[in-house]
């Protein structure tokens, strides 16, 4: 099953990600520059206070990709594009097209973001992928400590006499 993915513009560079995985964590996680020059100097954390991470949200494979706006996205973007997004805020659903830092300046913005949405994205799954059951890592869990452990009768401390 295929992963959401996130295409990010600016860096030309695609992101896999678990459905439902905050946006910013993932971008930071992969070293995606997500701040300008006021964000790297201080940001809120990504409690959604300072609106310094935000992106442009330029293609989705469907309405929905991303989580909804926050009312803390719809007060502090207001006069801010429809299509900005706060990176802290948004859960990636589906695959997207994000460009990061969108107040700065982009050498042939149009041509790359036209580029990033020619290339099709893989849908991605609706939710997390199932995991595997523990009972296959406490069986090796058991077997890695009866080969550690020492035979009846021999000591492992240091400060007695052979």
């Amino acid at each position: 099953m295929a992963m959401p993915v996130i295409r990010f513009v600016r860096e030309g560079r695609d992101v896999e990600c678990y459905p439902g995985e905050n946006l910013r964590e993932v971008a930071l996680r992969e070293g995606i520059a997500l701040y300008g020059l006021k964000g790297q100097l201080g940001n809120c954390g990504g409690c959604g206070q300072c609106i310094t991470c935000f992106v442009d949200v330029v293609g989705e494979n469907s309405p929905g990709s991303l989580s909804g706006r926050t009312t803390v996205e719809d007060q502090k973007l207001r006069r801010r594009p429809q299509t900005w997004r706060l990176a802290c805020q948004a859960l990636v659903n589906q695959s997207v097209v994000v460009l990061t830092k969108p107040q700065t300046g982009l050498a042939d913005l149009d041509q790359k973001v036209n580029q990033a949405k020619a290339q099709p994205l893989p849908a991605g799954p609706t939710a997390w992928p199932v995991q595997e059951s523990e009972a296959d890592d406490d069986d090796a869990e058991a077997s890695d400590a009866a080969s550690n452990s020492q035979p009846s009768g021999q000591s492992t401390t240091s400060d007695e006499a052979p």
